[in-house]
């Protein structure tokens, strides 16, 4: 459920959910502006801010897209793109590389940095924000994806016949629609 602070919608209920310090443990762990709780007590001030996640878009030879079809809520059984959460001290790229080979137990050669959308992912009742970065990526020939960790099943699917409203995910979902104008706009540049 989102709660509003000063007429604005919050990314999620942080301000209910914290309720104490979490450098004192004071009770005294009040609103401070829209993404911030501050301790009376001590001083201390949280800010929520975005974690970052990646994604990648795979290609195959004849230009099919690897999509995977997820095993864990969020957005159980919907399709989405190979990725995850970059953890501390890690760049995205290395995030990249990591999340590809524990989900699809694949290499990734060469990511290409493309885009970043804004997003919110659900976790134990909390929409978490997040800034999600998009990469194209290869991997190495003749490999064959096999799902893991959280995939349920992956494919490849051609570009012309994705269906958006199957990804469960809105930045993943905003990011394959952005992707496939591009690459039909890159198709008709060739012809």
């Amino acid at each position: 459920m989102k709660k509003t602070y000063q007429g604005k919608e919050q990314v999620m209920d942080f301000f209910s959910k914290f309720s104490f310090c979490p450098s004192c443990g004071s009770a005294d762990f009040e609103i401070n502006n829209e993404k911030s709780k501050r301790c009376k007590a001590c001083g201390f001030v949280y800010y929520l801010n975005a974690s970052a996640a990646v994604a990648a878009f795979i290609l195959n030879e004849k230009k099919e897209l690897l999509v995977c079809r997820r095993k864990k809520d969020p957005a159980k059984g919907t399709l989405d793109l190979p990725g995850g959460f970059v953890d501390n001290y890690e760049t995205a790229e290395e995030a990249l590389k990591r999340e590809i080979m524990e989900e699809l137990q694949l290499e990734v050669e060469n990511p290409t940095y493309l885009f970043s959308l804004p997003n919110e992912y659900e976790y134990s009742n909390l929409l978490i924000p997040t800034l999600d970065l998009f990469f194209l990526c290869q991997i190495k020939k003749d490999l064959i994806p096999i799902p893991s960790d959280d995939v349920e099943d992956c494919f490849y699917v051609p570009l012309e016949k994705i269906q958006l409203e199957l990804f469960g995910l809105k930045s993943v979902k905003k990011a394959v629609e952005i992707f496939l104008r591009e690459q039909i706009g890159k198709k008709c540049q060739n012809i």
